[in-house]
């Protein structure tokens, strides 16, 4: 795949050492989130494991799957609030709740596909729905609530 430049993630928060999405986090995930092609309020990541990712040889761990899930489907909500009031930095947002079906195991011996698009969305929330796709098939979905947080809360503008 041809490099795309900066995700959203460097683009908007390259200081952020959350886990999942900190671009310095040398030890997280680190991934990447880009927007589809076209029109709408989809991101999609393109992500490798590593052996250290596997629950056992050859297949991604569970609660590697919703970190991915959930940094991801976290990013869609943040960047769909920033374009909706047409903001130019997206609001720090944190996941309210979040619900993970794994359909399958989820193999590692290629590039696993993450895509999050907002069904729907209030002023200050969205809630999403992703799915993780590996060796050609669905493995995993995911449903959250994302929420811009206030002053005072411990995560506003930690980007």
């Amino acid at each position: 795949m041809a490099e795309r430049g900066p995700s959203v993630q460097e683009t908007y928060a390259p200081n952020n050492t959350c886990f999942g999405c900190g671009p310095a986090n040398d030890k997280g995930l680190r991934i990447r989130s880009f927007p589809t092609e076209g029109e709408g309020d989809e991101l999609e990541c393109t992500w490798t494991a590593q052996s250290h990712h596997e629950a056992f040889p050859g297949m991604l761990n569970g609660g590697i799957a919703g970190a991915l899930l959930d940094c991801h489907s976290n990013w869609t909500a943040a960047r769909h609030l920033m374009l909706k009031t047409g903001a130019d930095q997206p609001p720090c947002t944190v996941t309210a709740d979040f619900s993970v079906r794994l359909l399958r195991p989820t193999p590692v011996n290629g590039p696993i596909r993450i895509v999050a698009r907002v069904k729907e969305s209030k002023d200050d929330r969205a809630l999403i729905e992703a799915e993780i796709f590996a060796g050609g098939k669905r493995t995993a979905t995911c449903k959250g609530n994302f929420v811009a947080v206030k002053e005072g809360h411990p995560a506003y503008h930690r980007w």
